[in-house]
C-alpha cells in the first residue's frame, strides 16, 4: 500500500517512539483532538450521551433476541439445519464485507445521520419478518434477504456509535462512558437471549416485534441527540485519496504503521480467535457428558456474567501498562483453557467461562483509548473498522478452525491446542521488550 498517503504524524519511524524511559511525548505519540465537547458535566448528567446510551442499549437488546430466534425460525420453516447455518453464515459475511467500506462511509457523513438510518433499515428487516409470518408467507429467501440486512448494519452502528461516544465525552470521562458501554453490550448480551427464547415460546411472531420496536426507540433516542458544534467532524480529507478504495487503504495503512495501535489491535485479535469458540467447544463437551441443554446454557451465561461484573474492573486494570494488560490477560486465558480441558460438569465449566470474561472488557476500552489518542478524528471510522473488521475475522476463522478440529480430535485436545497456540503469544509479547514495555500513549491535547 505504498501509494497510500499516510498522516505523516502517524509512522514508525520515530526514533523515539517504542522508547518506554522516554519522559515526554513526540507528535507521533498523540494527535490534537478537537472532537469532544468545550465543557464537561458530569456524566450522569450529559443529556446527549446518555440519550445516545439508552438508545444503544434498545438497539443491542433487540438484536440480541433476534440472534436468538433468528436460527429457531429458520427451523421452523425449513426444518433444515443446514439452512440455519446458511443464514448465520450470510449474516456475518456481510458484516465482514461491509466493515471497511463502513468506516468510509462514517468519516465522511454525519455519524448521529448514520445511526440513524441504521436503525431504520434493522426495524425494516424486523418488521418484514413480523408480516411474512402474520401472513403465513415467510420463506428462506425472504430470511436470507434479512440476514444481510441485519449484517450490514453491524459495522456502521459499531463504527459510528463510537466515535459519536467521543463526540458527545471529555477525554477526562472517556474511560467512564467506554464503561457504561461495555455494561450496556453486556447486560444486553446476558438478558437478551433468554428474553428471545421466552418470547419465541409463546409466538414466533413476538420476538421480531420487540425487535422492530427497540429499532426504532432506538432511532429516536439518535434523532434527539444534538452534537455540540465544536464535536462535529470535520468530512475526512481529500487528500486522503481519490478513489473510495484508495481512501479505505488509509485505515488500513494507519493501523499498520501506528506501532501502538498495531500491537494492541493484533493481540487483541489473537484473543478472539482463541475466545470465540468457548461457546461452541463448551457445548460440545458438555453434551458429551450427558449435560442437558439448559444447564449447558447457564453454564455458557457464564461469559456475559463475567462481562457484566468485568466492567467493574475497567477503572482498576487501566491503571495498569497496557503491555502488561496484554500479557496478564494471555497468560490467564491460557490457564483457563487448559482448565476447561477438565471434566468439570456444568458449574464448573461455567465457572471458568465466567473468569475468561473478566478481562475482556478493559480490553476493549484499551483499544478504543489507544485508537482515540492516536489517530486524527477524520480518519477514526476507517481505522477503528479496520481493526473491528480484523476482530470480526479472527473470530470467524478461529470458530471456523475449532469446529473443524473437533470433527477429528477429543475436546481436551482441542482445547489445549488452543492454549498451546495462546502460550505462544504470550511467549512472544513476553520476550519483546517493545511490547512487554507498551505504555498508555499522551492524552490529546
Amino acid at each position: 500500500m505504498s501509494d497510500v498517503e499516510v498522516n505523516p504524524d502517524l509512522r514508525d519511524d520515530d526514533p523515539g517512539r517504542d522508547d518506554p524511559g522516554r519522559s515526554s511525548p513526540t507528535r507521533a505519540d498523540t494527535v490534537r483532538d478537537d472532537s469532544g465537547p468545550a465543557t464537561a458535566v458530569p456524566l450522569r448528567r450529559n443529556g446527549p450521551f446518555q440519550l445516545l446510551w439508552t438508545g444503544a442499549a434498545f438497539s443491542i437488546l433487540g438484536l440480541e433476541v433476534a440472534a436468538l430466534v433468528f436460527p429457531l425460525v429458520v427451523l421452523m420453516v425449513t426444518g433444515s439445519p443446514g439452512a440455519a447455518g446458511a443464514v448465520a453464515s450470510v449474516e456475518m459475511i456481510a458484516g465482514l464485507v461491509l466493515g471497511l467500506p463502513a468506516g468510509e462511509l462514517v468519516d465522511r457523513h454525519d455519524r448521529r445521520v448514520v445511526l440513524i438510518l441504521v436503525e431504520v433499515g434493522r426495524a425494516v428487516g424486523a418488521a418484514s419478518v413480523v408480516v411474512a409470518l402474520a401472513l403465513d408467507a415467510l420463506t428462506l429467501p425472504h430470511l436470507l434477504v434479512v440476514a444481510v440486512v441485519m449484517g450490514s448494519m453491524r459495522p456502521f452502528s459499531a463504527t459510528a456509535r463510537m466515535l459519536m461516544i467521543r463526540a458527545l465525552v471529555p477525554s477526562e470521562q472517556l474511560t467512564a462512558a467506554l464503561t457504561q458501554e461495555e455494561a450496556r453490550v453486556s447486560g444486553a448480551s446476558l438478558v437478551g437471549p433468554p428474553l428471545g427464547g421466552a418470547l419465541f415460546a409463546v409466538a414466533a411472531v413476538v420476538p421480531w416485534l420487540v425487535t422492530t420496536v427497540s429499532s426504532l426507540v432506538a432511532g429516536v433516542c439518535m434523532a434527539l441527540v444534538r452534537v455540540p458544534p465544536a464535536a462535529k467532524p470535520e468530512p475526512a480529507p481529500t487528500a486522503d485519496g481519490g478513489s473510495i478504495a484508495r481512501r479505505i487503504a488509509t485505515g488500513l495503512s494507519v493501523l499498520w504503521n501506528q506501532a501502538t495501535l498495531r500491537r494492541t489491535t493484533l493481540f487483541t485479535a489473537a484473543m478472539n480467535a482463541a475466545s470465540a469458540p468457548l461457546v461452541l467447544v463448551t457445548a460440545v463437551y458438555l453434551t458429551a457428558q450427558g449435560v442437558s441443554s439448559e444447564q449447558i446454557g447457564i453454564a455458557t451465561a457464564g461469559l456475559a456474567v463475567g462481562g457484566l461484573l468485568g466492567t467493574l474492573l475497567i477503572g482498576r486494570l487501566n491503571r495498569l501498562a497496557p503491555g502488561v494488560l496484554m500479557l496478564g490477560q494471555a497468560a490467564f486465558l491460557t490457564v483457563l483453557l487448559c482448565v476447561l480441558a477438565l471434566p468439570l460438569g456444568p458449574w464448573g465449566a461455567g465457572s471458568a467461562l465466567f473468569l475468561s470474561m473478566l478481562g475482556v472488557p478493559t480490553m476493549r476500552v484499551l483499544v478504543d483509548i489507544v485508537l482515540f489518542r492516536q489517530v486524527p478524528d477524520a480518519q477514526r471510522g476507517r481505522v477503528a473498522s479496520a481493526a473491528m473488521t480484523l476482530w470480526g475475522a479472527s473470530s470467524a476463522l478461529g470458530t471456523l478452525v475449532v469446529g473443524l478440529l473437533l470433527d477429528v480430535a477429543p475436546v481436551w485436545v482441542v482445547l489445549v491446542g488452543l492454549a498451546g497456540a495462546l502460550a505462544l503469544v504470550f511467549a512472544f509479547g513476553l520476550l519483546n521488550p517493545v511490547f512487554r514495555r507498551t505504555a498508555w500513549p499522551a492524552e490529546t491535547a
